[in-house]
């Protein structure tokens, strides 16, 4: 029996630009502009490829758009917050070469060593994580909760990918994702457990 192509998904028009940022975050990130394809970014963002000309222009508009913003961290604003961490394993497993494409987290963290840099990484990381994800998070510390899971995020992918520490470099994805979920799926419950007696 024949089945039929998967439907493509439903968003207003903020959530569509956020899915097509975040989409091509990933797909320039691993195989460079020549090699990806309006048709492609939008099927992983699971819309028609003719949205991307309808909120970006052009491809070349899109990638600016991705190279200028907080692009990466677009799908943190809407994905259900079971798959947070599948997707932050997905985000420091795609690994290119910088022969391909450099990383977009290790781009941004190989150049906080510039003042105005460092002050960029961190409004992206205060209005994404700090202010943007924590508002998603029920219970207390939800802010700091946030800025924990985007220590996670560039933390490994540092680790993984620049430094290259054996352990993690040579870990498969399958495990890594089981680890993560054990380490992040406590900071996204409201009951976090991080809190000892003396703070209740």
């Amino acid at each position: 029996m024949r089945r039929s192509p998967p439907r493509a998904r439903r968003y207003d028009a903020a959530g569509t630009r956020s899915a097509l940022l975040g989409a091509a975050a990933l797909r320039f990130a691993r195989y460079g502009y020549d090699r990806c394809s309006v048709r492609d970014i939008a099927k992983d963002a699971g819309v028609d490829a003719a949205l991307v000309y309808r909120y970006f222009g052009s491809k070349e508009a899109l990638f600016d758009a991705v190279s200028t913003s907080t692009g990466l961290f677009e799908p943190l604003r809407h994905l259900p917050l079971d798959g947070v961490s599948a997707w932050i394993c997905d985000v420091v497993s795609m690994g290119p070469t910088e022969e391909e494409a450099p990383h977009p987290l290790l781009t941004k963290l190989r150049s906080s060593s510039r003042e105005e840099t460092v002050g960029r990484l961190r409004e992206e990381v205060t209005e994404v994580f700090s202010q943007g994800f924590a508002r998603r998070l029920e219970g207390e510390d939800a802010e700091l909760r946030a800025e924990l899971l985007a220590a996670w995020l560039m933390g490994i992918t540092l680790l993984r990918l620049a430094i290259r520490s054996p352990a993690l470099a040579a870990t498969p994805d399958d495990t890594l994702l089981r680890f993560l979920r054990a380490g992040i799926d406590p900071l996204l419950d409201a009951d976090c457990p991080g809190r000892g007696s003396e703070d209740r």
